[in-house]
């Protein structure tokens, strides 16, 4: 089967861009022929073709409406590979909605990753940082998260981005909490979760001999990370030696060192910056936790199985896709998000060792979750959603 895969690219690479190449990957081992397309401001991680994307912000309040630079590869990646499916990852922050008319009569699946869709800010936070639960429209006006222009605008944006789901034959959600939030927005989906890879060939899990907790993702505002230090700075007092470890970067990373210096924990808290996979699995080996605060309800959070693949212990927040793969008391703690004194109390809890008292978790639990996230299970799964819909097949709607 000949797949194009078409995806936004950020400039700071996440999860999604992770998946993306990694799908790439995967089909082409199971035998199908694929191209990537992306369009954004990053490099791209090697794509097959790509379409211009741009950060600045009057440029994309237009390119976001209709991108005639995505249109047009797309138009020309169809003619020259002749796709038989194609596979949407993320459209609406650089692609534009017009990608999905322009892929024409090609049997498209988009894969909803964030709620970019259903949420002009893509975090469904309030300005107060409590998780929205009204549906995109006037409330994002009347909560004040977007400006009058900003709001106006985004009446002809969502409008265009509803008539442009209507072209595609499936939709599908990483997590059983985003096919949920999807269908209280009026988007109907089909939940696949998104697989995770295990270690390397030469991951050695040793951990430290002080109690040693690891922040792995985004320094942005839904990450939480600022309800990490203040959680750490709470519970430091009680385990002196303990030390908190953050890798990634992102708009708040100078903010973070600040209020790290501000609460009196600066010397234990170590920010390494992004780094390659391998040195992710090195912040992971001798870690008590991975900690994943997120103040968001995560649409699904892969941080969180990979670090369980590594049989490292998570202390994650429960509303959101993290509860999906971390088992409360048996493979991490699910702690209610931006609550700062009960993240406190589950660090405490690791480092006194009331929890996970040897820093490992049950193996049974991780076989169980390594199993539902093979590689193979998920691109099986892909390749049913596209003979289903894909060319030949009945023309239903998603």
């Amino acid at each position: 089967m000949r797949i194009l895969i078409v995806s936004d690219w950020m400039t700071g690479p996440g999860g999604t861009e992770v998946y993306v190449a990694n799908l790439r990957q995967w089909l082409r081992d199971a035998g199908d022929e694929v191209q990537l397309l992306t369009c954004g401001a990053g490099d791209g991680d090697g794509a097959d073709a790509q379409a211009f994307g741009t950060d600045n912000v009057v440029a994309q309040s237009a390119l976001q409406l209709y991108n005639p630079f995505a249109v047009r590869q797309v138009h020309r990646v169809i003619r020259e590979f002749r796709p038989d499916a194609a596979f949407v990852a993320h459209f609406a922050y650089h692609l534009s909605p017009a990608v999905l008319s322009a892929l024409g009569s090609v049997p498209t699946v988009v894969s909803m990753m964030d709620y970019k869709v259903v949420c002009p800010l893509g975090t469904k936070l309030l300005p107060g940082g409590s998780i929205c639960s009204r549906p995109a429209g006037v409330a994002c006006r009347q909560e004040g998260c977007t400006g009058t222009l900003h709001w106006l605008r985004d009446q002809a944006r969502y409008a265009l981005i509803r008539s442009g789901l209507r072209h595609a034959r499936q939709v599908i959600s990483p997590s059983a909490w985003m096919q949920a939030e999807l269908r209280r927005n009026g988007v109907e989906s089909e939940c696949i979760p998104i697989p995770v890879r295990g270690p390397s060939a030469g991951y050695v899990r040793r951990p430290g001999a002080e109690p040693t907790f690891t922040y792995v993702g985004r320094l942005s505002r839904e990450k939480g990370v600022d309800v990490l230090v203040r959680a750490f700075s709470a519970m430091a007092s009680r385990h002196p030696a303990a030390c908190l470890r953050i890798v990634g970067d992102g708009p708040m990373h100078n903010e973070l060192q600040r209020l790290a210096a501000s609460t009196g924990v600066a010397s234990k808290v170590d920010f390494r910056g992004r780094v390659s996979p391998d040195r992710v699995e090195e912040s992971l080996a001798d870690a008590w936790a991975l900690v994943a605060p997120s103040v968001w309800a995560e649409p699904y959070g892969l941080v969180a199985p990979e670090a369980i693949l590594h049989d490292v212990p998570v202390i994650a927040t429960a509303r959101g896709g993290f509860a999906e793969s971390v088992e409360d008391g048996v493979t991490g703690l699910l702690v209610p998000n931006g609550d700062v004194d009960a993240l406190a109390r589950a660090l405490d809890a690791v480092a006194s060792g009331r929890a996970f008292p040897h820093q490992a978790i049950d193996a049974n639990a991780v076989a169980r979750l390594a199993t539902r996230l093979r590689p193979e299970r998920h691109v099986e799964r892909l390749h049913n959603v596209f003979n289903r819909h894909g060319k030949g097949a009945p023309d239903t709607d998603a």
